[in-house]
């Protein structure tokens, strides 16, 4: 009798034309009513195994050279398409990262989710919608009724996640597969959304399996885990053993390298460090010395003054306030954090200082002068000094110019010295091999693209760069990475920051101080570790509260 909801041995699979495989020989196994953590970098074969597990890789070009996927005591390869069609669904089930491109843009969500129940259960339209409306209660959204007749485009991040996972458990399933299902959600909807997957998991005694790179996640929903680097298991155990005491130097880097809640490292190390077995820099700054340094930076004059900045949105007779009175002062070489829920604010502000949005009132005073009232030829000597990062870097990236191209286009838009020497120089600057410059963004990593989107920010020589999620997209490795990189250049460029987050833990490690939005307004301005231990806003303190793995294994 199999004692495992699923179980995968001694699995291989790879992809045509290459004959080796992608993921080698590897095993693990989850129970019903347990949660197993699948976690590593990009490209470790988290995502691969699993959609071999649903059978949702068509084979060719995907293949399989050796083990076993069982499925209740079955082995999943060895159905046909059709058992497999009638499996998926019904008895197992996946949610994915992004929601947007699981639910079908044309159609309604309550229409979307019926459609599964009327293949699944055979119900017919009314009892289809009263099931559908109930299962839209159970996953806590706000008015069923709206929802059900609503498009995907009409609803928040978070909303739209929760349809998802209610077309996911609405047969019931005895597997979940959740492929980071909270990545770009905010830290709140991630805290409602992790606890109502277990809920779900204890209600229906499912079994679940967990995919993630953010160890404060797996920490809060994980019961095991298994660590996956270059397609093969080089670790697993319960979640404390391999969260407190990891042996294999992959899993060590991985853990180490989370900015810590508790400290505040120099550095942040690496999982290079760890798998080349240096020693990871363990200095770090003393709380007097950073707020003695804080408070130096705040007697000079202030390189930004934002003065009673507002932005409103009119829709007909209609009128939303995106920014209310924000005021605030930017130091030269102060990092100021940004942080708040999706729709607070954060990035019509950074857009509304660069001048790429006009505020309705209000002032942005740069070095003086009032960047609201500048004429075109001092707005663009404006923007050479001030530069934006975006969060995704290959949407920055123009896909058929090669990085020699971007880097020395801007800095002839700026008439900037020898720009081909120069662009050697960055790529230098930002731990790039010199012959990257001829090749296309599609041939790099994400971590590189981000790297080149940095260098592309730094060869205007700017004094002030907005880091607009930069590092959101990352994986925990790499983001330690770029953060490592946007210090060092910090302090070689003489650079100030606005850093901006929906993740605290790492707002907290870069900043100097932080300020809190709501709703277009500041809900708080104050000293980076102060603000996070002693909030005084209860919005600020739930921000804090919903941090994955506070007060829990993770160290």
């Amino acid at each position: 009798m199999c004692h495992y909801t699923l179980e995968i041995e001694h699995f291989s699979a790879g992809f045509q034309p290459q004959q080796q495989p992608v993921i080698s020989n590897v095993g693990f196994h989850v129970s019903k009513g347990q949660c197993l953590a699948v976690v590593g970098e990009s490209g470790s074969g988290k995502s691969v195994t699993s959609l071999h597990a649903m059978g949702l890789l068509p084979m060719p070009p995907a293949f399989v050279s050796s083990g076993s996927i069982l499925f209740n005591g079955t082995n999943v390869l060895e159905l046909n398409s059709e058992e497999r069609r009638l499996l998926r669904g019904k008895e197992m089930a996946m949610v994915f990262q992004e929601p947007m491109s699981s639910l079908n843009p044309v159609l309604t969500c309550g229409f979307q989710v019926q459609e599964v129940l009327g293949i699944h259960e055979d119900l017919d339209k009314p009892n289809g919608k009263q099931r559908v409306l109930e299962l839209f209660r159970q996953v806590q959204l706000p008015d069923p009724e709206r929802i059900f007749s609503s498009y995907p485009h009409e609803l928040s991040g978070g909303q739209k996640q929760r349809v998802v996972i209610a077309m996911a458990i609405a047969c019931n399933p005895t597997l979940l597969i959740a492929d980071e299902p909270t990545t770009a959600l905010d830290v709140t909807v991630q805290k409602e959304i992790l606890a109502l997957l277990k809920h779900l998991m204890d209600d229906y005694q499912m079994a679940m399996i967990f995919i993630t790179h953010d160890l404060g996640v797996v920490s809060e929903m994980a019961n095991h885990v298994v660590v996956m680097q270059r397609g093969q298991v080089v670790e697993q155990g319960d979640v404390q053993t391999i969260l407190n005491s990891p042996a294999h130097p992959y899993t060590k880097g991985l853990v180490a390298c989370r900015p810590p809640w508790n400290r505040r490292p120099n550095r942040l190390p690496t999982v290079h460090q760890f798998l080349s077995g240096l020693e990871p820099d363990t200095q770090e700054e003393h709380p007097e010395t950073r707020v003695k340094r804080i408070n130096l930076l705040m007697k000079n004059t202030p390189l930004v003054e934002v003065k009673s900045l507002n932005k409103v949105y009119h829709k007909g007779k209609k009128a939303f306030h995106a920014l209310h009175d924000v005021s605030f002062d930017i130091y030269p070489g102060e990092t100021l954090g940004l942080v708040g829920e999706s729709g607070c604010g954060k990035t019509t502000l950074s857009r509304t200082l660069l001048q790429l949005i006009a505020p309705s009132s209000g002032q942005v005073i740069y070095g003086g002068k009032d960047v609201t009232a500048m004429k075109a030829n001092a707005l663009r000597k404006f923007r050479k000094d001030a530069q934006l990062i975006f969060q995704d870097p290959y949407a920055s990236l123009n896909p058929r110019k090669t990085v020699r191209h971007t880097l020395t286009e801007v800095m002839k838009v700026h008439r900037i010295g020898n720009s081909r020497q120069k662009a050697s120089e960055l790529m230098s600057v930002v731990g790039l091999p010199e012959e990257s410059l001829d090749k296309y963004p599609h041939e790099f990593s994400g971590g590189q693209r981000q790297r080149i989107v940095i260098a592309r920010a730094l060869a205007v020589e700017p004094r002030f760069i907005i880091c607009d999620e930069s590092v959101s997209a990352l994986d925990v490795s790499v983001q330690a990475q770029v953060l490592n990189l946007l210090n060092d250049l910090k302090e070689q460029f003489q650079l100030t920051y606005i850093f901006i987050s929906h993740d605290l833990s790492v707002v907290r490690y870069m900043s100097d101080r932080i300020l809190v939005m709501n709703q277009g307004r500041i809900e708080e301005l104050a000293e980076a570790d102060q603000l996070c231990i002693n909030p005084l806003s209860d919005y600020t303190r739930r921000l804090v509260d919903s941090i994955p793995g506070m007060g829990s294994a993770l160290p």
